[in-house]
């Protein structure tokens, strides 16, 4: 094994918070921790995944079994086939991750020996032109054929029943979507988690701002690095994980389309990076893999596993009712299950996952139940087991601050009644004596408008987030905001105490009348709780880059100094705010490293290094009423530290 490999391996796990595990068989590890999470030291990382639960069937392994694709080139898979003379579904993982180490670290899923053992066909395999496979390496970009070839190539395999399902978390849910949206008949199920529906919106780019801090330390050292050394371009490879080395230094560079760490003069190096960035509207290039655009295409059940940290949570939440309402086929509409933890993209409650304290802090009832799940899903869609996992479009979710389960039939909840606040005061923003609040009651008059100068060069720091794709790398997760919100480029504004407990779950939108004397900024708005000490969490948060206030592909800028009204779509959230807590809307301009600074001068996106600060205008009069809607639960039921694997029972 190269050392060009093991260091891509360490710095991985150091940086981006995937462990990654070359060279080894990961299908025999010790016994799970018995701790509660964030109550002790860590677990182990070797007590994952646990020995016990396996079914009756012993397991055989085969090392790089290929598959050709339609146009000659050999994808390798390695085959877990368990010892039996029935034939017996297919379990697929397409993976850009290596399949040598497929997503079970830091405690996710189970080995592939594992849910083999349970009589299943478990194929893992490289994509093109990564680990073991031939080809060239493009992001997205072969994948609704390749899965496709390689769904039908497994069906065949001997043994197979002819049903195939897919498994795999991020890019790896990816692959799966991709592959359903080309409809292989053999494709029965799909169970992707903490994946997107457009890979423009929301995954590399939201609100039309460049998702900075996850898109290039991921680029370079989980993508880049690994295809130069598939290509064996060992200078490539040093240079890459040089880079990923010191990745908070390279955030700072500009312009983006002269990136050195992907060497823009290489075109092998990684021509789709500099296309993402060439591409910085939602235009053919990125709607030709879009999911949201297909839904009627894809007629398979779908068990969907997201976090309300997590960098594709709204992305999750929208596959799961576009398929509810778009779905190919009745069967695949009425089988629709989401699944929202309180995770981060990949701390998913287990007590060694490298996530945010106070998630880790929730305990064993914020554990992912997914792999007892999925293997349930498939024994229902892939043996026609009848065990009442699914049956209809079912939401199970995790009510923070009140740490249980509930659940519900759709998305956004049926019963959320959906209530606007109303900005009045001076937003507070570092200046002792003002405060902004959130009312229920509509402006009646002129009220003055609140100001702040947003400099590009001095962006406000990200505390916590949705970014990706480990702790160290990306902002994620839930983060006291006191220190960052002592700027004077960041206005706030509180609700009174509330005098009772209060349910918010789902997506929150913030109408913001603005103006700016740029001709092209960000605005930025955070959904937090404040506690009656005063100590203040975000919830989530979303960003709108001005010029595309109006269309994700078509961008128009701005008239400096004329108001203009801005939807900023917060992230959903779930959270039980106690009586006496407040609900705070933070507003500034930039969020950095969680997304590029918009640098206010209207030139395209990455061109140059150009910048300007701008003065920003808060408008909350009556003619301009900024306000942000909520989504209200009423108290029902109070739910379960227990999570319902088969609801109908």
């Amino acid at each position: 094994m190269s050392d060009h490999v093991m260091r891509i391996a360490r710095l991985l796990t150091a940086v981006l918070g995937i462990a990654v595990l070359v060279g080894a068989c990961t299908t025999s590890t010790g016994p799970a921790g018995t701790g509660p999470a964030g109550t002790g030291p860590a677990t182990p990382a070797a007590a994952w995944p646990p020995a016990g639960g396996r079914g009756d069937c012993a397991v055989d392994k085969q090392a790089d079994v290929p598959a050709r694709m339609r146009d000659g080139t050999v994808l390798r898979s390695d085959v877990y086939r368990p010892r039996t003379t029935d034939p017996v579904p297919v379990i697929l993982m397409r993976t850009q991750y290596g399949k040598s180490a497929p997503q079970i670290q830091p405690s996710r899923y189970q080995s592939p020996d594992w849910f083999a053992s349970h009589c299943y066909l478990v194929v893992i395999q490289d994509v093109r032109g990564l680990g073991t496979s031939d080809g060239v390496f493009s992001e997205f970009g072969n994948d609704i054929q390749d899965g496709y070839d390689s769904v039908e190539w497994a069906a065949a395999l001997p043994g197979s029943s002819g049903k195939v399902g897919m498994y795999g978390s991020s890019y790896v849910g990816a692959t799966q979507w991709l592959a359903a949206v080309g409809a292989p008949p053999h494709l029965t199920t799909i169970v992707p988690a903490n994946t997107a529906s457009d890979y423009y919106d929301g995954w590399t780019y939201e609100g039309g701002a460049f998702r900075l801090a996850f898109v290039e330390p991921w680029a370079m050292g989980t993508i880049g690095a690994e295809a130069a050394q598939h290509r064996q371009d060992g200078p490539a490879v040093k240079e890459l994980t040089d880079a990923v080395s010191n990745y908070t230094s390279w955030m700072k560079y500009q312009p983006y389309k002269d990136f050195p760490p992907m060497q823009p003069g290489n075109p092998a190096v990684a021509p789709w990076f500099f296309d993402w960035i060439r591409h910085s509207t939602r235009d053919d290039y990125w709607k030709q893999w879009s999911i949201r655009e297909h839904y009627p295409q894809v007629k398979i059940p779908v068990l969907d596993v997201e976090g309300w940290y997590d960098a594709f949570l709204a992305g999750g939440t929208e596959n799961f009712a576009g398929m509810v309402a778009h779905g190919g086929t009745p069967q695949a509409q009425q089988n629709q299950r989401l699944v929202i933890g309180p995770w981060d993209h990949v701390g998913w409650g287990r007590p060694d996952s490298p996530f945010a304290p106070r998630l880790k802090q929730i305990g064993p009832a914020g554990n992912s139940p997914i792999n007892d799940l999925m293997l349930d899903w498939f024994d229902q869609f892939l043996k026609g087991k009848s065990n009442g996992v699914s049956g209809s479009p079912r939401v199970d979710y995790f009510l923070m601050g009140a740490n249980r389960w509930k659940s519900a039939t759709n998305w956004p909840l049926p019963q959320t009644q959906w209530k606007d606040y109303y900005f009045s005061g001076s937003g507070a923003n570092g200046i002792a004596g003002r405060m902004g609040a959130l009312t229920p009651q509509a402006p009646g008059g002129p009220a003055d408008p609140d100001h702040y100068l947003y400099d590009p060069a001095d962006p406000a720091p990200s505390s916590g987030g949705h970014s990706c794709c480990g702790a160290s790398s990306g902002p994620q997760g839930p983060f006291e905001q006191g220190a960052v919100e002592q700027r004077s480029d960041i206005l706030t504004y509180d609700t009174d105490p509330l005098s009772t407990d209060t349910e918010v779950t789902g997506p929150v939108t913030v109408q913001l009348w603005a103006s700016s004397t740029a001709p092209d900024t960000d605005f930025v708005a955070r959904l937090e709780v404040v506690s009656p000490d005063g100590t203040s969490v975000n919830l989530n948060n979303g960003i709108l880059r001005a010029a595309f206030r109006d269309s994700l592909s078509d961008p128009t800028l701005l008239v400096p100094g004329q108001p203009y009204k801005f939807t900023i779509k917060i992230w959903p959230t779930s959270y039980q705010f106690k009586a006496g807590d407040r609900i705070r809307i933070a507003v500034t301009s930039s969020d950095y490293p969680q997304y590029a600074p918009n640098p206010n001068t209207g030139d395209r996106f990455g061109d140059n290094a150009r910048t300007q600060p701008a003065t920003q205008t808060i408008y909350k009069d009556a003619a301009h009423p900024s306000s942000v809607t909520l989504p209200l639960i009423p108290a029902g039921s109070e739910g379960s530290t227990t999570f319902d694997l088969r609801p109908g029972k």
